[in-house]
């Protein structure tokens, strides 16, 4: 038997799955709770529906690392457009509600894990650009993928692969660079070892490195 707490997350789930009313009434009603149970468990309506966000979202963040981090990258795209079109109305609570200067904090982790899959691709020596660069560039692609497939009546998959492998290949090295390019992410890649193991380097030593290895990377 599900308890109160599990209760208010599921009505709040299917309400918002059916584009219905999420009114603090209508999930008690749902859940067949008193409003001041809803508070109880979450504090208020939002942090409710944060708390469901947050359970939508985890569902498809987890991606295993395979030792080949372009692959991941791809795994990871492909689920995120999956998820946002299995799950639409999750999706709009995630990445349409952007209030300026305020990151989502229910995201935040999944942008986390992109970066480190990028500083992983720095340490192979495929990065065009810096990890974090590399990261908010290729997740505003696949949000703006995402968002116009969930719009069409038949959502193109193929348009969504081609989005991909534009973003992907404006920062990662998939063939052979020219000189410039593999200076570049030669200074990457030492950069983000030495971010991960410093080894005896000072502080002040690491921070005259990293300034040197961020220029010979432009």
């Amino acid at each position: 038997m599900q308890n109160a707490r599990d209760r208010l997350l599921l009505a709040t789930a299917e309400l918002l799955e059916a584009g219905g009313s999420v009114s603090t009434r209508a999930v008690c009603d749902r859940a067949g709770v008193q409003a001041p149970t809803l508070y109880h468990h979450f504090g208020s309506k939002q942090g409710l529906i944060d708390a469901v966000a947050n359970h939508g979202f985890t569902q498809y963040t987890a991606i295993e690392n395979s030792g080949d981090p372009l692959h991941d990258l791809r795994e990871g795209w492909d689920k995120h457009v999956r998820f946002g079109l299995e799950h639409p109305s999750f999706y709009g609570l995630l990445y349409g509600r952007a209030k300026p200067g305020k990151p989502c904090a229910v995201t935040a982790p999944a942008h986390a894990a992109l970066r480190e899959r990028f500083t992983a691709a720095a340490v192979r020596g495929l990065l065009k650009v810096p990890a974090d660069d590399a990261a908010e560039q290729v997740l505003a692609a696949n949000v703006g993928i995402t968002l116009t497939l969930i719009s069409q009546p038949e959502p193109d998959f193929g348009l969504s692969g081609r989005v991909r492998e534009a973003a992907l290949a404006g920062v990662l090295h998939t063939q052979t660079a020219d000189a410039a390019a593999t200076r570049a992410s030669a200074a990457l890649t030492l950069r983000a070892l030495v971010g991960d193991d410093p080894g005896d380097l000072t502080p002040g030593e690491r921070a005259l490195l990293d300034e040197l290895l961020t220029r010979l990377a432009r």
